[in-house]
């Protein structure tokens, strides 16, 4: 046998024994519609930097916390501080955000009305029936100057909380993604961007539409012992990137905004 054999089976061995090379994974979840897809873009600049993403979307709002405190994810990005802050008041979550993510604005869409003024006295109108959503549609409603909140209840603002009401609106509360659905049976709803955007809803043409001055950003949220992971940390640069800022402003056309 010649030298060459040799070297062969033990470099032949040797990479037997050396384990294969593998990507850091990250399990995450969101929502469905624009959220996940921002994510798959990362996720292929993450791909790149060793960072494997698995996503996984949800339909309803309190489930990904929950697989986050149950370690079946290892981070979300869906929700906003007020609803972070009122499910661990509520549940007792050992879950805090690392990062500020996007804005999607919430928005008042109607398929009976072209503008307020067209709004008649008892209309009827929905909100999503989860507290930090529905404190936000009302102060939305506040802002196009159909009701006025009671001073300084702020994000916990209910329709009890309502001091004046010159429409004596009828204020319904629904699940935020039957909103979109329930249109043909109001004269308008708020509705989040992602479930607008999934029924084929144009934001450009919301009779009211939240802006940058709004404080209901997105965040990246953790179990509060992986605050300060490397890889979560890691991934999030790469998604507060100016990679992702330009595929999300060209994508939705400016109509989803990010923090950086």
């Amino acid at each position: 046998m010649t030298r060459k054999f040799f070297a062969a089976t033990a470099l032949a061995a040797l990479l037997a024994w050396t384990p294969a090379w593998s990507a850091e994974v990250i399990r995450i979840g969101t929502t469905a519609g624009p959220y996940a897809e921002i994510l798959r873009y990362a996720g292929d600049l993450a791909a790149k930097q060793g960072i494997e993403l698995k996503i996984t979307e949800f339909t309803d709002y309190t489930v990904p916390n929950a697989a986050l405190a149950q370690d079946d994810l290892d981070i979300n990005n869906f929700q906003h501080q007020p609803y972070l802050d009122n499910q661990v008041a509520q549940r007792g979550y050992d879950i805090v955000s690392i990062a500020k993510s996007i804005i999607v604005p919430i928005g008042l869409y109607s398929n009976k009305l072209k503008s307020f003024s067209e709004l008649k006295n008892g209309a009827t109108a929905a909100i999503p029936n989860d507290p930090s959503n529905g404190a936000r549609a009302l102060q939305l409603f506040e802002k196009a100057g159909l009701i006025k909140l009671k001073p300084g209840i702020g994000i916990k603002a209910t329709p009890a909380n309502i001091a004046e009401n010159p429409k004596n609106l009828k204020i319904v509360e629904l699940d935020a993604a039957q909103l979109p659905r329930s249109l043909n049976d109001l004269d308008f709803s708020a509705v989040n961007l992602n479930y607008a955007l999934s029924a084929g809803l144009d934001p450009k043409k919301a009779l009211l539409l939240e802006d940058a001055d709004t404080k209901w950003n997105l965040v990246f949220a953790v179990r509060a012992k992986n605050k300060d992971n490397p890889t979560l940390k890691k991934f999030v640069e790469i998604y507060r990137s100016p990679e992702v800022k330009a595929f999300t402003d060209k994508r939705f056309d400016g109509t989803i905004l990010t923090t950086w």
